[in-house]
């Protein structure tokens, strides 16, 4: 049953690392091979000694490298002292790579399951007091824990790594289970070509259509007056242009300082218009016809100003953005005061942009 389990995950894990696809890292198959010390687990009755590996893999992800790996070892058997005993384990072994931005080393941690197989030619005296000898020929899982440090040198990667193999032996007379430290060192080389980089993507060269030094909105090209300040109120070609934003509808009756209703929606539009433009100031200006004195009319066109400017500002409208209230009289007619409509029209307020 453990020989099946095993092969199961031996192929699961080689046709996973098959088909992953190549990602931003280094993805080629690498082959190694290293050598270490294995310190034995003391029931084993043999002398600690070295081993040697080799190994086959990958990288199936950023931080994830999976290898197939085969360890051999020849201990000296304490009692009588020759080397008629050997451990041959393979083994999937996944490691988890702690990766770091621009740093050439980088621990890890190692977890593996394979099977060790033991073969033995100790005579049969010494079999029956370690458990050695023909009967002891077989294979069992094994298991390994491991840490250590990967570094790139170049060309070549190195691994210095300790842990722990877990050796499920049930068959020997002295123990169920071996537990061996190990501590060794592995070098690796990839195979192939390392991928190139992906070219760059072309530069394109930035026109004049594409640009707009001073931010009015008017590209480069079509800009005649590129040191437009910002706020300004810009045309077409990129000029500041005066702006008045003429409160049509918002005029008086004859003689009156007093908001007419139809004249509260032209004002909501004027509050969304400033409010859509945060970066605009504007003078509050009132006018009057020429019907009255000079000196009248200046007063009833500021208290026209004065009207539309608390509307303004009782609507959300900051005062610092607002210049005035400034009453202009019969000084600026727009139409002729010889007419009723032409004074009805003169009879108005306007929102004159200042930037």
């Amino acid at each position: 049953m453990k020989k099946k389990l095993l092969c199961c995950a031996l192929l699961g894990a080689m046709s996973m690392a098959q088909s992953v696809m190549a990602q931003d890292y280094d993805d080629r198959w690498y082959i190694g091979a290293g050598a270490g010390i294995n310190a034995y687990d003391k029931d084993r009755a043999v002398a600690d000694d070295a081993y040697g590996t080799l190994v086959f893999g990958k990288f199936i992800t950023q931080n994830v490298s999976l290898d197939g790996e085969f360890v051999g070892s020849n201990p000296l058997i304490n009692r009588d002292n020759n080397r008629n005993w050997e451990l041959l384990a393979l083994s999937v072994v996944g490691r988890y790579h702690f990766i770091t931005e621009g740093r050439s080393w980088n621990p890890y941690i190692a977890f593996g399951l394979g099977s060790q197989r033991h073969r033995d030619g100790t005579p049969p005296a010494s079999a029956s007091v370690f458990g050695y000898g023909p009967s002891r020929h077989g294979s069992n899982l094994v298991a390994t824990l491991g840490a250590g440090i990967q570094k790139d040198l170049g060309r070549v990667n190195m691994r210095g790594e300790l842990g722990l193999r877990s050796d499920q032996d049930d068959g020997a007379a002295s123990g169920d289970h071996f537990t061996d430290g190990y501590a060794g060192l592995t070098f690796l080389v990839p195979l192939g070509a390392e991928a190139a980089a992906p070219p760059p993507p072309p530069v394109v060269e930035a026109t004049c259509a594409d640009k707009d030094d001073d931010g009015d909105g008017v590209n480069n090209c079509n800009d005649k007056c590129p040191g437009s300040a910002a706020g300004q109120a810009i045309g077409p070609d990129g000029c500041p242009v005066p702006l008045t934003i003429d409160l049509k509808g918002v005029n008086f009756d004859f003689d009156k300082d007093t908001l007419r209703p139809d004249a509260v929606a032209i004002l909501d539009e004027a509050v969304s218009i400033l409010s859509k433009y945060p970066q605009l100031r504007v003078e509050v200006a009132g006018h009057t016809d020429s019907i009255g004195t000079e000196q009248y009319n200046e007063g009833l066109s500021q208290r026209r100003a004065k009207v539309v400017y608390d509307y303004l500002t009782g609507h959300g409208i900051d005062a610092g953005r607002l210049v005035g209230p400034n009453g202009f009289g019969e000084s600026k007619p727009i139409d002729d005061n010889k007419t009723k409509e032409g004074r009805a029209r003169n009879r108005r307020t306007e929102l004159n942009v200042q930037n």
